[in-house]
């Protein structure tokens, strides 16, 4: 049995109940060795801001597993009908325009399971505003909880679509 205790100098201690330990038949170390039992902040606040990071890390890996479609390879996937398009530039851009046939993603989120294929390994493409641009992220780990295992990225997204000279249809 385990107890506390506040010594002299204030700190806490606990160790086996020597009483107890006695009664069960055991001896305690002559020295009087007790395990401290203290609890520290800084400590405890360095752990939860490792976790953290390590969890930040992991979820942009996550969302980096996938690879870059190019423009023309993207038209041609389109023409062929063999991809489904998540716009993640949010639904007011996505009203404004978006490369035909497109899921506003923003609007979507919730319902995304039923608007993607039953086809898990089908190519699905997440887009946004352009190169610097990190929303698609957002869409592509949706995509990846969801099971779809094919999924790419856009890096020129809308921008880089309309400067192809690429059309694009406006949301209602």
């Amino acid at each position: 049995m385990w107890y506390t205790d506040t010594i002299a100098s204030g700190a806490r201690v606990g160790g086996e109940n020597p009483v107890r330990a006695e009664e069960a038949g055991r001896r305690l170390p002559q020295d009087g060795a007790r395990k401290l039992k203290t609890f520290n902040p800084q400590v405890t606040m360095k752990k939860l801001f490792t976790v953290a990071a390590a969890l930040l890390l992991t979820a942009v890996v996550y969302a980096g597993e996938v690879q870059d479609i190019t423009v023309p390879d993207l038209k041609a996937a389109i023409d062929a009908k063999q991809v489904t398009l998540l716009d993640a530039n949010g639904t007011k851009s996505w009203k404004g325009g978006h490369i035909p046939g497109a899921i506003d993603f923003k609007a979507n989120q919730e319902k995304l399971a039923s608007l993607l294929p039953s086809d898990k390994s089908a190519l699905v493409v997440a887009y946004c505003g352009g190169p610097k641009c990190v929303a698609y992220k957002a869409a592509i780990e949706a995509a990846q909880k969801l099971g779809y295992t094919n999924i790419k990225h856009l890096p020129a997204g809308i921008s880089g679509w309309t400067k192809a000279g690429e059309p694009t249809d406006k949301g209602s």
